[in-house]
């Protein structure tokens, strides 16, 4: 389903864009309470605009999480992002995110997108969990962590794990 100019809005949107650019933009539950943490006062003044809060089918959190997994993105993503790119692939939209990891998915994906302040990406990369201290390499998460950026420690040595382009 192709919804034409149809947009979905990372939160990052919702602080710095101009409140007239957000009317008819698609937004997923989660972002309300990430918003009210971050500016109470804007998410008061957001949900008035008629913004069109939405969530993702199961088949298309499906899909972009098993590309995640595959990409090594899902290390570094959290659900949020995650059900944002869902719903614009499923719904067509517009990805509008500055998140490197959201651009990454999308454009694997082939769907378009474009930068809140920023330009973006202008390639793909491939990620891997790596220890820091005996560099054992580890399969990625199969689930966002609750914490965007949150690592794991290694299970042999007990040192951190980090993300590294492969």
């Amino acid at each position: 389903m192709n919804m034409g100019d149809a947009t979905v809005l990372d939160t990052s949107a919702l602080i710095s864009w101009p409140l007239s650019e957000l009317n008819g933009s698609m937004i997923v539950d989660s972002q309300v309470a990430e918003l009210e943490k971050f500016s109470p006062t804007r998410a008061q003044i957001i949900q008035s605009l008629g913004l069109i809060v939405s969530e993702p089918s199961r088949d298309s959190i499906a899909e972009v999480t098993n590309l995640a997994v595959e990409t090594g993105d899902m290390s570094g993503i959290s659900q949020t992002d995650l059900c944002l790119v869902a719903l614009a692939y499923g719904k067509g939209a517009v990805l509008v995110t500055d998140d490197y990891r959201m651009q990454n998915l999308a454009e694997r994906l082939e769907m378009e997108w474009r930068g809140v302040v920023m330009e973006g990406i202008s390639e793909t990369w491939e990620w891997e969990l790596r220890c820091i201290g005996c560099g054992t390499v580890f399969h990625s998460p199969e689930k966002p962590s609750h914490k965007k950026g949150e690592m794991e420690e290694c299970m042999n040595c007990g040192s951190s794990l980090r993300l590294r382009k492969k």
